[in-house]
């Protein structure tokens, strides 16, 4: 995989993608390299305006791509059900589902209208459910569910009971929280799929230091930007690499005829950035117990059982 870039993609015509948080940054990257490649691409996100104004550039840059909205808030339960009642009623398989939607480091706790914390809620908890709802699209199809990470999932932790562990809010904590979570549950999914026969493979990337929006969306939500993030903004047009870049991983593990399900790929260069390659985990990803712990949680905070039809 030495050198791996979008060129290297195969063809992907003949099949369905569906990524969420796809109006912008690695989301929107991904989107582009799959249409560019042939595939049909759905992007599910919650902003109409957004939405509307990504398929205009996709459609502009790739006159011929094959590229639609599905409006979905994966803080809330109830928009993932709808969407995903949406792409069930339309009855395509799905080859491709890149969980990618996230918020970062938010400065302040906040909550969900599900009542949970809402960087777990959105980043994990609602791509969760989101997958659950989707598996009989995804089931024996060898599709490949994509679960986008991040090195903040060393700052993770998730406790005996499957929930996030370490005291009260900490805003970078709780995003390392997310991140180890959509970790564990791709590795997680794949045991499942393994034992259940389920046809699919459970792969997790990281994009390493990519630039995109999500320090003005998080850190920076209540218009400051403080301290250490105030450098990483003042480093990034130096250091970090274009969210283009920062796809790489997460297009590798969506289409590579390498990628292999439970691996975990991220940029092999310095400063998080360059080629995608197999990257290492963080002990507790690692832990099956840990793993069917936080399985079992998801499933009681969403009220969605995977393979019950949900």
């Amino acid at each position: 995989m030495t050198g791996w870039t979008q060129a290297d993609i195969p063809p992907q015509h003949g099949r369905l993608a569906v990524v969420t948080g796809a109006t912008g940054g690695i989301g929107y990257e991904t989107v582009f390299a799959l249409a560019r490649a042939g595939a049909e691409v759905v992007l599910a996100s919650r902003n109409d305006r957004k939405g509307a104004d990504a398929l205009q550039r996709i459609r502009a840059a790739h006159p011929g791509a094959s590229v639609s909205f599905e409006r979905l808030d994966l803080g809330s339960l109830r928009s993932v059900a709808a969407c995903a009642e949406r792409l069930r009623a339309a009855g395509r398989g799905i080859d491709v589902l890149v969980n990618n939607a996230g918020i970062m480091a938010l400065p302040h706790r906040q909550e969900t209208e599900d009542g949970f914390e809402r960087q777990f809620a959105t980043n994990y908890l609602g791509h969760f459910a989101l997958t659950a709802r989707l598996l009989p699209l995804l089931r024996g199809r060898k599709a490949r569910v994509v679960n986008v990470s991040s090195l903040a999932s060393w700052q993770g932790a998730i406790g005996r009971d499957g929930m996030p562990a370490g005291g009260g809010y900490a805003p970078m904590r709780a995003y390392g929280h997310s991140k180890l979570a959509m970790l564990v549950f791709a590795l997680e999914l794949q045991r499942r799929s393994d034992a259940g026969g389920w046809g699919l493979l459970g792969i997790a990337a990281h994009p390493g230091w990519a630039r995109t929006d999500i320090i003005a969306n998080g850190p920076a939500g209540d218009g400051r930007v403080r301290g250490l993030w105030r450098v990483a903004e003042l480093l990034a047009p130096v250091l970090g690499q274009s969210a283009s870049a920062g796809a790489r991983p997460i297009l590798f593990a969506a289409t590579a005829p390498d990628a292999a399900g439970g691996g975990y790929y991220g940029p092999s260069g310095m400063f998080l950035s360059g080629p995608p390659a197999p990257t290492r985990l963080p002990p507790q990803a690692r832990d099956a117990a840990t793993a069917a712990s936080l399985w079992d949680a998801s499933q009681r905070l969403t009220g969605v059982v995977f393979g019950d039809g949900a």
